[in-house]
C-alpha cells in the first residue's frame, strides 16, 4: 500500500520554468536522485534533515508562461515537509535579478527572452551538491555520471512514496564513510577523489550550516577542505545556495563557451572568461547559465579531450 502524499499548491509571484530551473540538479540521464517523467513532472529525492524524502513538481498550466506560474507538488517519506517548504526557495524565490540586464549583449538577451522562466534556485543541502562535484573532478561528464549511478545504486536508499523506479535517496554520513575501496574502484573513483568524498563527510554537519553564511564566506570555508578548489566550490554553492556569481574558474569548456558567446572568439583560459563577465559581477553565474543556454560553441578543431586533469579543484 502506497503511503499517502503531502500535497502543497504554490503560487510563484513570477513565471518560473519548473523543468529547466531544476535541471541543473540532474547529474546525467540515468540520475538515481532526479526523474522527469511523461507528464513532464520532476522528481527528486533527497536525506533532508528530517530524513528521507520524495518529491514531485509540475506546473498547472504546462504552456506559454504566464507573468506568474502555479506550480503543484507531492511529496512522500519523512523529509516530505521538509521538502514542500523548501520548494519556493528551489524554484528561485530568493533569487535578484535586479542589476542585471541581459540587453547590453545580444546573445543575452536573446537567450534570456527565450527563456523567461529560467530561475537560479538553491536546494539547501550542501553534501548533496558537494559529492557530485567531487565525482566531477578531472574526469568527463559521462565518467562522472557513471560513478554517481553506481554509487548510488548501491548505497543509496529506496525513496518513500511511488518515485520512478531505479531512483534512490543520497546516502547519510555513516554509509559514505564506510564505502570500501573495491567499491570506489568498481565506480571509477580513484583514490584522491574518493578520500576527498570520505573527509567532507566527516564534517558534513558543519558544512550544511555553512548556508547561514555569506556566500563567499561558505566558498571560503569550503576550499579550506583538502581536494575542494575553486571550480568545486563554485559548482556546490550554484545549487546549494543559487549562487548568482560563482564561476566556475577550472572548467575545460566553460571558458571556450563565454568567449566564443560573449566575444566571438575563443577564451583558451579561466582569466580571459573572468574579464570577460567582469561587467556583470554579481551575476556571473546568471551569464554563464545563459550562455550554456544559447548552444554557441566554437567549432570543434580536433578530438574532444577524453579527461580534464585541473589542479586544485
Amino acid at each position: 500500500m502506497t503511503e499517502s502524499a503531502a500535497v502543497r499548491e504554490w503560487q510563484a509571484p513570477f513565471a518560473v520554468d519548473v523543468r529547466l530551473t531544476l535541471s541543473v540538479h540532474g547529474r546525467g540521464g540515468g540520475d538515481p536522485t532526479f526523474r522527469v517523467d511523461e507528464a513532464g513532472a520532476v522528481w527528486r529525492t533527497s536525506l533532508t534533515p528530517d530524513g528521507p524524502g520524495t518529491i514531485k513538481v509540475l506546473a498547472s498550466a504546462p504552456g506559454p508562461l504566464r507573468p506568474d506560474t502555479r506550480v503543484l507538488a507531492q511529496a512522500w517519506g519523512p523529509g516530505a515537509d521538509w521538502l514542500l517548504d523548501a520548494l519556493p526557495a528551489a524554484l528561485g524565490v530568493h533569487d535578484d535579478p535586479s542589476g542585471f540586464d541581459p540587453g547590453a549583449h545580444p546573445v543575452l538577451s536573446e537567450v534570456a527572452l527565450r527563456h523567461p522562466g529560467l530561475r537560479l534556485g538553491r536546494t539547501g543541502r550542501v553534501m548533496e551538491a558537494l559529492v557530485p562535484a567531487i565525482l566531477e573532478q578531472k574526469v568527463t561528464g559521462i565518467e562522472a555520471h557513471r560513478a554517481w549511478r553506481i554509487l548510488l545504486t548501491r548505497f543509496g536508499t529506496r525513496p518513500p512514496g511511488p518515485a520512478p523506479a531505479g531512483m534512490r535517496v543520497f546516502p547519510d554520513q555513516r554509509t559514505w564513510r564506510r564505502v570500501p575501496s573495491w567499491e570506489w574502484h568498481r565506480a571509477g573513483v580513484e583514490g584522491i577523489r574518493a578520500q576527498t568524498i570520505v573527509h567532507a563527510v566527516s564534517v558534513a554537519e558543519s558544512l550544511e550550516r555553512l548556508l547561514a553564511l555569506t556566500n563567499a564566506q561558505a566558498a571560503r570555508k569550503l576550499q579550506a577542505i583538502p581536494g575542494i578548489g575553486p571550480w568545486t566550490s563554485a559548482e556546490t554553492m550554484q545549487r546549494a545556495a543559487g549562487d548568482p556569481d560563482a564561476v566556475s574558474v577550472g572548467d575545460y569548456n566553460l571558458p571556450k563557451a563565454v568567449g566564443w558567446a560573449l566575444a566571438g572568439r575563443q577564451a583558451t583560459d579561466d582569466a580571459t572568461m573572468l574579464e570577460l563577465l567582469a561587467p556583470y559581477a554579481g551575476h556571473r553565474h546568471r551569464v554563464t547559465r545563459l550562455v550554456e543556454l544559447s548552444g554557441r560553441r566554437p567549432p570543434r578543431r580536433g578530438p574532444r579531450m577524453p579527461v580534464r586533469d585541473y589542479r586544485g579543484f
